[in-house]
């Protein structure tokens, strides 16, 4: 017994020990973001920030929407702020894994987040585990871009029109396939939204990015794909795409000519993507501030303007509280279509 009581009394020492070192290791991380917070403030209010390159991390693969428009984005703030804004590719978890990385980057406003609303609206009623939370551990800053889903098809498939695909799936019921970038995106959502309106039967085949995607589509190795029209734009020029219908309740700005999947009789189908730049939590608000005024200026700018209409895209901006309550209000949004379709994570 003497030795169990001594056994025991070493284990609650060495657990006070754990807890105490474990106090302390948290002690200085909240005394270092302090400090960190309070020179980037000062900085920023005696007009030094930034004063080394920024990194904008795009958490999809090279070529997509989210990379083009953040590129966009990041040559022009370079040549306004005079520093260089680097794009950082961090795909992988759907989106989940570059969007960890700005959650748990140091609050000095040197990494920002390209998000959308994937990663940080439709994952979190996809994945219970996702490593952070959009909510809780971003500060927003400002949106930056939305456009609707575009339906496109292969040149192959005997399809002009939304009915067309319609008849065409209910005569060959599960022969046809759509691609999305990945379980859980906007595009995924859309198909799965089409198939129950519609009374129809397709197979969704994820990849991993919306580059790959178009890439078997383009190929012929899937038939149809709800794509961002900045992803679709050099195929559908080229002729080696289709477009067939927007997935927005009303014909988008940059792409007139083209119907909407409402039209063909289905009035509630609405998917519409968007696009925002946000900063880790603790970034001080003077660099919230000074971000969402560079931003703003660039986007009202005519030559950025037209380089997103040039990618299917209609720009967009917000103050940073309307930002971050459309977040809220999109989590609800998606989380109810997920419950009703009853989607999951693949």
């Amino acid at each position: 017994m003497t030795m169990d009581r001594k056994a025991a009394g070493a284990r609650v020492a060495a657990a006070g020990a754990r807890a105490r070192a474990r106090t302390a290791a948290i002690v200085v991380v909240v005394a270092g973001t302090a400090v960190l917070t309070t020179q980037v403030r000062e900085a920023c209010a005696q007009g030094a920030w930034p004063v080394k390159p920024v990194r904008i991390v795009s958490p999809y693969p090279p070529g997509g929407a989210n990379d083009i428009l953040a590129r966009i984005l990041a040559q022009k703030l370079g040549e306004t702020l005079g520093q260089s804004f680097l794009v950082e590719n961090r795909a992988g978890a759907a989106g989940n894994l570059g969007a960890e990385l700005v959650a748990k980057a140091a609050p000095d406003g040197y990494t920002l987040l390209m998000g959308q609303a994937s990663n940080l609206t439709i994952n979190v009623s996809l994945m219970p585990k996702m490593g952070f939370d959009p909510v809780r551990d971003f500060a927003p800053v400002t949106l930056v871009a939305s456009t609707p889903n575009l339906l496109v098809v292969h040149p192959s498939l005997p399809v002009k029109t939304v009915r067309d695909l319609v008849r065409l799936a209910r005569a060959r019921p599960g022969a046809l396939n759509y691609a999305s970038s990945g379980s859980g995106t906007a595009g995924h959502l859309a198909g799965e939204l089409f198939k129950r309106q519609a009374g129809i039967d397709m197979v969704h085949i994820p990849y991993k990015g919306a580059a790959p995607a178009l890439t078997d589509v383009v190929a012929g190795h899937a038939q149809l794909y709800f794509t961002s029209p900045i992803s679709a734009q050099p195929f559908t020029r080229s002729g080696r795409l289709r477009m067939v219908a927007v997935t927005g309740l009303k014909r988008s700005a940059s792409m007139p000519d083209i119907p909407t999947v409402a039209e063909a009789g289905f009035p509630d189908f609405d998917v519409v993507s968007w696009w925002g730049l946000l900063t880790p939590a603790a970034v001080p608000r003077e660099v919230i501030n000074r971000l969402h005024a560079e931003v703003t200026k660039a986007i009202a700018l005519p030559d950025i303007r037209a380089k997103f209409a040039e990618q299917g895209a209609d720009p967009l901006t917000s103050t940073p509280e309307q930002f971050a309550a459309y977040i809220q209000s999109e989590i609800a949004k998606w989380g109810r279509l997920i419950r009703e379709l009853g989607v999951r994570s693949e």
